[in-house]
């Protein structure tokens, strides 16, 4: 398993701000330390305007560069500009690598699936996996799937591959909750499975199920997912009843599609992410849950 990270993300931070440094932090720390798979540690890709302007307007980037709030969620953070680009890198690392036949995993922040075209929101402020797909079709890949398992609609990854050709995404998210959007399929390839609050475990795992059925028909040459671990039962900003064997399964799942698979950390707020996190990666590995 290759892992792209550059720990200058865990360097800006709000102060009672759900998405915190600890995130990425522990994280790290828990894969540096665990015994039971091979980690590479890779750097993020450098990223041109080019790349960003495929799935972001010019005024949007400008706003990022010059520092100025969006709103309470999405705040200048100093520096933010770059950590945002640096997230980018970070999937178009994982997505080169994925294509080389390496699964990879970008653990950086910020996060990405709820920035839009023109709009930074929701913690997020330049739509990494978006734009590592886009990067992935002009560079040659003729179908890329993008499924996003994390607790809130992937709104900007929606916003910005809605009708492109040979991008189909996938997002199973809870509803009602924030950003309130993705309650039915649009563009022809977007498809939205949205879960009550506090829907069974089995039955989330089986909308989950459903939803991975819809990427193998789309036949991708490459899947790149949002991972985003907050339908977890504990997480403290939705009302999820995933547990951790669940997060294992999805690994596992994504893995049995056979095609390349690379991957971005989106959301997760409980104390329990790093173990979250390491036993996905576990799954899409192929090992058997600790």
């Amino acid at each position: 398993m290759t892992v792209i990270t550059d720990e200058r993300c865990v360097g800006y931070r709000a102060p009672g701000h759900p998405e915190r440094p600890q995130r990425v932090g522990r994280t790290l720390d828990l894969l540096r330390q665990q015994k039971s798979m091979e980690v590479t540690w890779a750097s993020p890709a450098m990223v041109e305007d080019a790349m960003l302007l495929r799935a972001h307007t010019g005024g949007l980037l400008a706003r990022i560069g010059l520092g100025e709030d969006f709103d309470g969620d999405t705040p200048a953070h100093p520096g933010i500009d770059g950590h945002a680009r640096r997230a980018v890198g970070g999937a178009i690392e994982a997505m080169r690598r994925a294509r080389r036949g390496e699964p990879a995993f970008s653990l950086m922040r910020p996060p990405g699936h709820h920035a839009t075209r023109g709009q930074a929101m929701g913690f997020c402020y330049l739509g990494s996996l978006a734009v590592a797909a886009l990067e992935a079709r002009a560079t040659g890949t003729e179908r890329v799937a993008l499924f996003d398992f994390d607790v809130h609609h992937g709104n900007g990854t929606e916003d910005i591959v809605l009708g492109r050709e040979g991008v189909t995404f996938v997002s199973v998210h809870q509803h009602p909750c924030y950003p309130g959007t993705g309650t039915s399929d649009v563009g022809g390839n977007c498809f939205n499975y949205p879960v009550a609050p506090r829907t069974s475990r089995e039955a989330w795992r089986g909308v989950l199920g459903r939803a991975l059925g819809r990427v193998r028909d789309a036949r991708p040459q490459l899947v790149g997912v949002s991972a985003g671990f907050d339908a977890y039962v504990r997480d403290p900003l939705a009302n999820g009843t995933l547990e951790r064997e669940d997060f294992h399964w999805l690994g596992k799942e994504l893995r049995g599609l056979g095609v390349p698979v690379f991957g971005v950390l989106e959301g997760g707020y409980s104390t329990d992410l790093p173990d979250l996190v390491f036993h996905y990666l576990l799954g899409l590995e192929g090992k058997e849950f600790r």
